[in-house]
């Protein structure tokens, strides 16, 4: 798998014999997520290892630890003394339909708001299950998407495989690129063998949890993270868990002041990492002309659910939603006779995808000292999914319980209250992988790079 990962990310410098694992045993499924878990991790850190041999010389090995991998795919954080929100709305989950299954994600107020729009009915699971039964699994997805909402049907691996969508991803590859603008200096970057992107500037407008899980180990290595999210923004219970080491700020996109405020923002970033729907950004004016004009040189890794192009392209989505329209769900609710759908034990897609992001990211900055051009990737949650269903079993099983993983003595002064950490799966040799600002809620820093 590790292989496969690194010819996709077109650096000749990346060597698979510094990389190893520690450990053994997987998490229970019927896909190798586990072996999924190290293969990124390990990723990043030769990505890693590809850029202090450019920059120093040096040739550091990389290990991942397969117990603390797979913990790092469910939870980082434990908290003292409080507890985290659950990120789940009420209403959000599996329904069976007249003829099959959909999943419902109502996290978001707007998407719950549509998903009642259709339905018409009391915003209780019994009366939504009920309503929902009365409908064909893909006239209710469809008639939710149109209405602003997320939804997907459960399909099987062939129905995938031959849908529109399902179709093209299969001819792309898992990170598409392109080569953008030249740059001849980055801002504030200060490498140094042990911190490898020191004051490097990368400007975060990412959405659970694909994104922020990119942006938090590019911090981790010393970046300057600086997250933007809109006024008011909460991602319920995964606030604490993904903003460690950034700095956190709040931009109304749609106010003139505020948008010149992000482009100002933008001209003076070394990397931008966007997880909203491909036509979010030129929505506000800001397409690939304007962001070339404002930051000719600018590094861009962005992340859709479906496909940055293709007839889903727009379609919101999300981890367990593409679960289950890639047959994911399907195949594991077959393989364990189970009655309902099976997800995965984790959100394998997302933190996947955030991992490859950040090994992308690493890999374009690499490029970027050789070649004076910047690369504009990217990478979706279902080309990743195509990835996984490349190792599935014929049987469920695995031994290992993410909440086993020893964490950090090290006490963590979030927004929240006091909590502890697992220490990082991966390992690169005489890099100190660790983060200086501690988790908190957005809005707390101003919309500055000073």
């Amino acid at each position: 798998m590790l292989a496969s990962i690194l010819r996709t990310l077109d650096n000749d410098r990346l060597d698979p014999d510094r990389a190893s694992e520690t450990g053994a045993g997987s998490l229970p499924s019927a896909f190798l997520v586990t072996d999924l878990a190290v293969a990124c991790f390990n990723a990043v850190g030769l990505s890693v290892s590809s850029l202090l041999e450019l920059l120093f010389g040096l040739k550091p090995n990389v290990k991942t630890d397969r117990m603390l991998a797979s913990a790092w795919y469910h939870s980082t954080i434990r908290p003292t003394n409080w507890k985290l929100d659950s990120p789940w709305d009420p209403l959000s989950g599996n329904y069976r339909t007249a003829d099959g299954w959909i999943r419902l994600h109502t996290n978001l107020a707007s998407h719950r708001t549509a998903a009642m729009s259709v339905l018409g009915t009391k915003p209780n699971r019994q009366d939504v299950a009920n309503e929902v039964s009365s409908w064909h699994s893909e006239e209710l997805e469809s008639a939710i998407i149109d209405s602003g909402g997320c939804a997907a049907k459960m399909r099987t691996i062939n129905e995938w495989s031959s849908h529109t969508q399902g179709s093209w991803l299969a001819d792309q590859p898992l990170i598409l690129r392109d080569r953008s603008g030249q740059r001849n200096n980055l801002s504030q970057w200060q490498p140094s063998t042990s911190r490898p992107l020191q004051g490097l500037r990368v400007l975060d407008l990412t959405r659970v949890l694909a994104g922020p899980v990119c942006t938090r180990m590019l911090a981790g290595f010393g970046a300057d993270v600086l997250r933007i999210d809109p006024p008011g923004w909460d991602e319920a219970g995964l606030l604490p868990e993904v903003n460690l080491g950034k700095r956190r700020s709040t931009l109304d996109l749609c106010s003139p002041d505020d948008l010149l405020r992000f482009e100002e923002l933008l001209s003076g970033a070394d990397l931008l990492v966007s997880g909203l729907r491909p036509g979010a950004l030129p929505s506000l004016g800001l397409d690939s002309e304007r962001i070339a004009t404002l930051n000719p040189g600018l590094i861009w890794i962005s992340l859709s659910a479906y496909g940055p192009t293709g007839p889903w392209s727009e379609r919101r989505g999300f981890d367990s939603l593409v679960q289950m329209s890639t047959g994911i769900a399907d195949y594991q609710m077959r393989i364990t006779n189970s009655p309902d759908p099976v997800p995965l034990p984790v959100q394998a897609l997302d933190h996947a995808t955030g991992y490859l992001m950040a090994a992308e990211s690493i890999c374009a900055l690499t490029d970027l000292l050789e070649t004076g051009l910047a690369r504009r990737s990217r990478l979706s949650l279902a080309k990743t999914a195509e990835l996984l269903l490349r190792y599935r079993m014929a049987q469920s099983k695995g031994d290992l319980n993410p909440q086993d993983a020893d964490v950090s003595p090290q006490i963590e002064k979030t927004s929240w209250g006091d909590a502890r950490r697992l220490p990082p799966p991966v390992q690169i040799e005489g890099v100190n992988l660790s983060w200086n600002i501690p988790s908190g809620k957005s809005g707390e820093h101003s919309a500055s790079w000073s």
